[in-house]
């Protein structure tokens, strides 16, 4: 696959490059990232071709979006596509720790979840100083849903549908401050949700259709016949294609493993990469426009790139649907060529 080939949502006309730069990693996450080790990302990434880049206010309290700014400030805006997110207000905050929510070092401004109307402009706004750029190309509203707030999730989406949340997306879009307006989240339900109350574009679906794991494909189904765009995201379903043994962020399950061992037993006969296999398969579907990888480093987004243009033969796949590996009726690459 080619990075630089461009993926066009029909409805909107934002242009994705095939793979993009996910920021969380300038964010601090997990562990301290000097600006450095993110400059060096960001201009192999540039170097590459790759021309997305997503970030969020929640990256590094407030870190990520400053620092991709910054990288961003001096390049022809036309070159490139930028989205960032709303759902959480950053107030500044003395007490924030020295490791909060992920984040090592994270800087003084304390997320507080919003959805109504007044803190999605809010954010809006607070992002708009940060990056430096009045116009982020799409804009998700980020980790709604019961996977982040659990009993709470009711109370936030009533923050969207009746406190003026979509209210305000949709605003945000027809006056022209972005392009395009959806989700970024974890889990594919509450996207099939958000279709049926609102106009949304392009949502990103991090780890929930990926080589591991299909079980949305119907969905994702339903989001090609309705012009949705999905941008994939956590494609090493937290790391477990990529040589460790976790699954969203915990201990993996016996019988999970079993299937990852499966998929390298296959990788391995055909000599193929495993996480060449894994950020290559979901691009495949009609739904997806891109997908985003984070790097904390050159060298990180270098074997990320060198993966996504691995050449993988049409017997990997045929191999994988046989052996059950791939649900059944989901697209792999090569179909339709």
């Amino acid at each position: 696959m080619n990075i630089t080939d461009r993926h066009i949502h029909a409805r909107t006309g934002v242009s994705l490059t095939g793979m993009g730069l996910g920021c969380a990693q300038m964010g601090n996450l997990y562990r301290v990232t000097s600006y450095d080790e993110s400059k060096s990302a960001f201009t192999a990434s540039w170097d590459a071709g790759l021309r997305y880049f997503d970030t969020a206010p929640f990256y590094g309290f407030t870190r990520s979006e400053r620092r991709l700014g910054t990288m961003l400030t001096d390049l022809p805006r036309e070159d490139y596509v930028v989205s960032t997110k709303v759902g959480r207000v950053m107030v500044p905050d003395e007490s924030v720790g020295p490791e909060e929510q992920g984040y090592a070092e994270p800087l003084p401004f304390r997320p507080v979840f919003d959805y109504t109307y007044d803190g999605v402009m809010r954010s809006f706004e607070a992002s708009q100083q940060r990056l430096g750029i009045l116009k982020p190309d799409i804009l998700y509203v980020h980790d709604i849903g019961t996977v982040t707030h659990d009993e709470k999730h009711q109370h936030y989406w009533n923050q969207l549908t009746e406190g003026g949340g979509f209210k305000a997306l949709g605003k945000l879009r027809e006056e022209g401050s972005t392009r395009a307006i959806g989700l970024g989240v974890n889990e594919w339900e509450i996207i099939r949700d958000a279709m049926q109350v609102a106009d949304i574009d392009i949502c990103m679906l991090a780890g929930r259709y990926t080589l591991l794991e299909q079980q949305s494909l119907s969905f994702m189904d339903d989001c090609a016949k309705k012009g949705v765009g999905i941008v994939i995201a956590g494609a090493f379903n937290s790391g477990i294609l990529a040589g460790n043994r976790k699954f969203n962020y915990t201990d993996a399950p016996p019988e999970l493993l079993a299937r990852v061992d499966s998929l390298q037993a296959a990788c391995e006969e055909e000599g193929v990469t495993m996480q060449a296999a894994a950020l290559q398969f979901p691009l495949a579907h009609p739904a997806s426009l891109t997908i985003v990888s984070g790097a904390r480093n050159g060298e990180q987004l270098k074997a990320n790139a060198a993966w996504f243009a691995e050449d993988i033969p049409a017997s990997f796949w045929s191999n994988l649907k046989k052996r059950g590996l791939i649900a059944e009726g989901a697209p792999v690459p090569g179909d339709g060529a």
